[in-house]
């Protein structure tokens, strides 16, 4: 930022819109260019924003690119009266962005201790830092599986989803490294679909247990949790009734969850 930018521009990195890409009328993502400097954990997330006057307008945004990825991505709801996804979703190439180059979050691979599966449960943009983490070469080292799984209201939302696993089907490397580790599972709760429901019901009922082989288990099982309040709290009962306990990155536990989007 420029000398003389206002005190609270202080700090924070401008960053150029590489490209930008729209989902659905609610959804898109976007990437930018990434500082040499900025080093990320999968899974952590970055204050991202716009300029708004004296002070910056910025929120807390998933980093959606694996660790080593070139550039940086994001992907983001679009909320017509919001004060920041109002402006991001119109976003075009060359644009600018403004970032707080100190990443942090507790969905991260430190913050949980040594399981046989990592189950990644998200509603819709909540996927974002699970997109990092399934990318993540050293995933697939702690684990012998990984389970993703999403649920939206419709089929359309799940696109971004079914994009990671081509993506990851068709990288040479990351194939490699991925094998048949990796398991997607994409839900509706609006939209008919083979497999409608959410999450939360599926694990009660029986249908997450037929899907990936096994119902949840504390021994076994490890877990990360991304999307709304009400979400975050139904998917914690569930891990807490299978006997698991809350993790953070200065204590590792059984499972996490993001608060950072919480309000």
């Amino acid at each position: 930022m420029s000398e003389e930018m206002p005190k609270a521009y202080r700090g924070l990195n401008s960053l150029k819109v590489s490209s930008v890409k729209h989902y659905t009328d609610k959804t898109f993502s976007f990437t930018c260019e990434r500082p040499e400097s900025f080093r990320f954990r999968s899974g952590e997330f970055a204050m991202i924003g716009l300029e708004n006057g004296d002070k910056p307008l910025l929120r807390a945004y998933s980093i959606a690119s694996p660790n080593w990825a070139e550039e940086l991505e994001f992907y983001s709801i679009k909320v017509p009266d919001g004060p920041l996804t109002s402006r991001l979703q119109h976003l075009k190439v060359g644009d600018e962005i403004l970032i707080r180059p100190k990443p942090v979050g507790t969905l991260v691979l430190d913050a949980l201790i040594a399981g046989k599966r990592l189950i990644l449960f998200s509603t819709g943009t909540g996927i974002a830092p699970f997109a990092s983490t399934i990318r993540d070469p050293e995933t697939y080292e702690k684990f012998d599986e990984v389970i993703l799984t999403q649920t939206c209201r419709d089929t359309k939302e799940l696109d971004y989803g079914k994009a990671l696993m081509a993506e990851i089907a068709s990288d040479e490397l990351l194939s490699e490294v991925v094998g048949d580790k990796l398991t997607y599972i994409g839900t509706t709760t609006r939209e008919e679909s083979d497999t409608m429901g959410r999450m939360t019901d599926w694990l009660r009922d029986g249908r997450f247990a037929a899907a990936t082989g096994a119902e949840l288990s504390a021994e076994n099982d490890r877990v990360m949790i991304c999307g709304s309040m009400a979400m975050l709290k139904e998917h914690k009962q569930i891990c807490e009734a299978a006997g698991m306990l809350e993790g953070s990155n200065s204590e590792p536990g059984q499972f996490v969850i993001e608060k950072a989007f919480v309000d």
